[in-house]
Order: structure tokens, then C-alpha cells, then sequence
């Protein structure tokens, strides 16, 4: 076989350097070496400008941000012919994606709800708070499995860098103050355990899960069970005394893409879209695509406040969206066939539009 067919070449896959992006793209490199065992897949560690700005506030809506802070450099390096295929957490992709480039596939969505952390009414008396608190501080939360928005005290501090948690959260609870967090899942745990500052953080589920974390019977965020043995000693374990709540979609809706992955390529490279078009879930790629849709409608990018979740119920793909704008919810909802599911995006978010021009 001649060395320039493309069969013979090597197949990189550009993806983050964070833990949570190094599973995520370790997984897809696994699926494709399953699925084309005479191929050989590489992952290649891109940094990204997100990555290089660790102090940067994500949460301030007004904020003038680059779009693609997560994803730049790593469509950079399919543009170079750097890389094949660039692995991404699809809701940190924007919608409108450099000319050359396409999404070509989405594996099978992983779960959508989103996790409400925090410390555990039993943790130790190591913990700092024992010792370094004082009178007059403002007294930290240590809770109860199965804590819920509604049920935070009076006050609390939520910790997110996302602005549409932030403006969820604060629908839900006007009283409580939401303040920046940044960091990847791991630094974001250990915050949460070891400082005062901040009495709750809010995480996708999907992330915890691809780090093999799993809640226990008690609440406890602990690594999974189900992880054999031999895979158990090359996970690093959440840190102890945390708690977590898996709330439900009608709760908190998701981001647009959460739980989801997508497979990027060059438009010119039929070898690498038909290598994706293999992990390609149907009902996933229908679902995002009514997702991005409306979120290109409205014209927002991966910062705006929009929620949205899109499911195939049979022959139909139902979505519900929320548009959060000066302290209200705008909500709308649709159903179309799964055929047509970029017409249900737009049609969808014609309506969020019509309520925000109505407020």
C-alpha cells in the first residue's frame, strides 16, 4: 500500500490538555481504534486561549469576550493540517464555525442534568473552617445529602463561571450572591472543600461521570463502583467530604450541547468525515443541531444566558428553551419531525426573541 494513502496515515486528534478534555478525547480515540483497528489515532494537546487566562471572569455578561475561547486553537491546527480532527465539549463550540470547517459527528450524549455541589454537614475538624473561622464572619454551609436550590440559606454563595447557572440560580433565589469561579473540575473541588469562600458550585453531570466519579447512596461524590479495578488506580479520586445533587432538566435546564461531544473537521477531508460519520449518533447530532440552531438564531455565543434541551421523542424532537434576560426567564418550547431539526431550532428561538422584544 502506498505511504500517501490515506488509510496509511496517522489520524490526530486535537483536544484540550484538562483532565476532563484528555478523557473526553481518550475515550473517542478508544472508539475509533475499536471501530478501525488497521488505523492508527493520536491524541495532540492543543492549549487554548481559556486555558492560558486562568484568571479571566466568564460570569459578567457584559463583559466584551473572543468567541472560541475554548476551541480557537485547536480549529488553528485543522486549518494547518496540524491535526484531523479536533475533539470538543460541544457546548464550548460556537455556532458559527470558521470557513473550511464542519462539525461531522456527535458520539452518543452523555448525561445532560447538571450537579449541585457542596460540603458535607460531616466533614472532618480538619477542615479550615474549625479553625480559622471567626465571629462575625459569615458562617459557611455544610449540608445534608439531597440539597436543592430552594433549600440554601438565606444568603448563600454560589460559585460559577457560567452566566447562564448564574442567572438561573438567581431566578430561582434573588437573595443569594453568585460569585467567578475558574479552573477544571479537579482545582474546582478542591475550592470547594478547602476554602470558606463560596458555599455551593454547580457542574454538568457529564464531566463528573467521563472522570468516573459517580454519587453514592448518601450523596457522596466518590469514584465509581463500577470502574474494574485495574482502571481504578489511574483515577484520581474527588476530593473527601463533598456532597452532590443531581438536579433534574424542569430544575435547571442545560446548556445548549451539554453532555454532548463534537468531532470537528476539515470540510476537504473526506477520509477524516467518514472515519467520524462511524461514531456519528443520530439522535444526539439531531438534537444539538436544533440546540445550535437556536442559539444562532438569537445570536448569542457559548457566554449568552440560553438554556436549551432537545430529546427524540419517536419520530419527533421536542426542545425546550429558556432566554434569560434582566433578572426574568423567557421561556419557549417546540416539536417538529427530527428531520427537522434545524427548522425547530430557528423556530424555537423566533420565539424567545418575540418574548424578549414583549419585555
Amino acid at each position: 500500500m502506498s505511504p500517501s494513502s490515506p488509510t496509511s496515515r496517522i489520524i490526530r486528534l486535537a483536544t484540550r490538555g484538562s483532565a476532563l478534555a484528555l478523557a473526553q478525547a481518550e475515550k473517542v480515540r478508544g472508539e475509533f481504534a475499536r471501530a478501525f483497528p488497521s488505523r492508527t489515532f493520536e491524541l495532540m494537546v492543543v492549549k487554548t486561549t481559556g486555558d492560558q487566562l486562568p484568571t479571566l471572569s466568564l460570569v459578567n455578561p457584559d463583559a466584551s469576550l473572543p468567541r472560541g475561547l475554548f476551541t480557537k486553537e485547536l480549529e488553528v491546527a485543522l486549518l494547518a493540517g496540524e491535526a484531523e480532527i479536533a475533539v470538543h465539549s460541544l457546548k464550548d463550540l460556537p455556532t458559527d464555525l470558521p470557513e473550511g470547517l464542519l462539525l461531522a459527528a456527535t458520539p452518543p450524549r452523555e448525561d445532560v442534568r447538571e450537579v449541585l455541589l457542596y460540603r458535607a454537614a460531616t466533614v472532618p475538624e480538619t477542615h479550615p473552617h474549625h479553625h480559622d473561622w471567626r465571629p462575625g464572619q459569615r458562617e459557611p454551609l455544610f449540608g445534608e445529602p439531597g440539597l436543592i436550590l430552594a433549600q440554601l440559606p438565606q444568603g448563600a454563595v454560589v460559585a460559577t463561571s457560567s452566566t447562564r447557572r448564574a442567572a438561573a440560580v438567581k431566578i430561582v433565589r434573588p437573595d443569594v450572591v453568585v460569585v467567578p469561579i475558574r479552573g477544571n473540575v479537579g482545582t474546582r473541588l478542591r475550592k470547594l472543600r478547602d476554602s470558606c469562600d463560596f458555599d455551593v458550585t454547580i457542574l454538568a453531570a457529564a464531566g463528573l461521570l467521563r472522570l468516573h466519579f459517580d454519587i453514592g447512596p448518601r450523596g457522596e461524590l466518590r469514584i465509581d463502583p463500577r470502574l474494574p479495578a485495574s482502571s481504578r488506580a489511574e483515577v484520581t479520586p474527588p476530593p473527601s467530604g463533598l456532597l452532590a445533587t443531581l438536579l433534574e432538566p424542569e430544575q435547571l435546564l442545560p446548556a445548549v450541547g451539554q453532555g454532548a461531544l463534537g468531532l470537528e473537521v476539515r470540510a476537504d477531508d473526506d477520509d477524516a468525515r467518514t472515519l467520524c460519520l462511524a461514531l456519528n449518533h443520530t439522535n444526539t447530532f439531531a438534537a444539538v443541531s436544533a440546540e445550535r440552531a437556536l442559539l444562532s438564531a438569537l445570536g448569542g455565543g457559548c457566554q449568552t444566558p440560553v438554556a436549551a434541551y432537545a430529546r427524540v421523542l419517536g419520530h419527533q424532537l421536542r426542545m425546550e428553551a429558556v432566554r434569560y434576560f434582566d433578572g426574568q426567564a423567557i421561556v419557549a418550547q417546540g416539536t417538529r419531525p427530527v428531520r427537522e431539526a434545524l427548522e425547530l431550532g430557528r423556530e424555537v428561538g423566533a420565539r424567545l426573541v418575540e418574548g424578549l422584544l414583549k419585555n
